[in-house]
């Protein structure tokens, strides 16, 4: 990821340079060399998928002339990728995003032991449906919708036994497909409050500034720009749902029609297609993206 841009473009380079020396570390070497097992620990890829992102963005700034203030109605992100969306905006630094993406991936590893907690998809339920089956499945444990994506994609998180309870559950009323994800802790879910209490101390730490284009927060699938109430939604992001269906509807609601997925992956620009009828996607991740970005900021700027 990113190692194109990075050698083609100088402010993509920058980008990774700074996420390595907040880090104290050459995560940069990890992202582009692996081993592939230590890059998927949750503490490394999720500051590598921000600083992926980040230099994406700093491409359409410098070759594109794109600007978040001018260009942007909203930024979002998806989990982690919210923080992206801060940093984006210039409400947070690069390198204070990179150092709490760091002690978030601890935080949230530390706070359930390994086998403990689980993910599942669930495929083909409406969200109403998803979360009755998590409620159903719960019996005394915790299961909770951590993801509403959008398409009939629904996620849930909590104890295992719960979780393995809600597939078999959500077969039965109805799902396409109900599955176990390989993920490495039940994000998103009560389970999670350990890691929340450790982002309220480290966020209480960082400065937060007013973004310049409004975040679309996840717990709340509306925009904020009160630097104090990031600080608490990012909190509550840590134990709450994901909202993402809402999200994207929101900013479709309000005249968004063209979506910038900057970063690595194309997944969430197959989920606005889905969610926004009409929506444009815009996958932008690499140097071969920069001529189609182009061109789609230039129909934006000119609508």
């Amino acid at each position: 990821m990113g190692k194109a841009l990075a050698e083609a473009f100088p402010a993509a380079r920058a980008v990774f340079e700074e996420v390595d020396a907040a880090l104290g570390e050459k995560l940069t070497e990890t992202i582009w060399s692996g081993p592939a097992d230590v890059l998927q620990l949750t503490e490394n890829a999720q500051p590598a998928l921000m600083a992926v992102s980040l230099a994406a963005l700093r491409v359409l700034e410098t070759e594109a002339g794109f600007s978040v203030a001018r260009d942007a109605a909203f930024v979002a992100g998806h989990s982690l990728g919210e923080y992206s969306a801060l940093a984006a905006a210039g409400s947070l630094s690069i390198s204070d995003t990179a150092r709490l993406l760091r002690t978030r991936g601890l935080a949230m590893q530390k706070a359930v032991p390994v086998g403990v907690g689980a993910m599942a998809a669930l495929l083909g339920l409406d969200y109403e449906i998803a979360v009755a089956v998590a409620n159903e499945a719960a019996q005394g444990q915790v299961c909770q919708a951590a993801n509403d994506n959008g398409g009939g994609q629904v996620v849930v998180s909590g104890d295992k036994a719960a979780v393995e309870r809600a597939l078999e559950i959500a077969k039965m009323k109805g799902a396409k497909r109900a599955m176990l994800l390989p993920v490495s802790a039940p994000f998103h879910c009560r389970l999670m409050q350990p890691a929340a209490d450790a982002m309220a101390k480290a966020l209480a730490e960082v400065t937060i500034r007013q973004p310049a284009s409004p975040v679309v927060s996840n717990v709340l699938a509306s925009p904020i720009t009160d630097p104090d109430e990031i600080r608490q939604r990012l909190i509550e992001q840590v134990t709450g749902t994901v909202r993402w269906r809402e999200s994207v509807a929101y900013m479709a609601g309000h005249g968004v029609t063209r979506f910038f997925e900057i970063g690595a992956g194309k997944v969430l620009s197959g989920l606005v297609k889905r969610i926004a009828e009409g929506a444009v996607g815009i996958s932008v991740g690499g140097p071969n993206d920069l001529a189609v970005a182009k061109d789609a900021l230039a129909a934006a700027q000119t609508a």
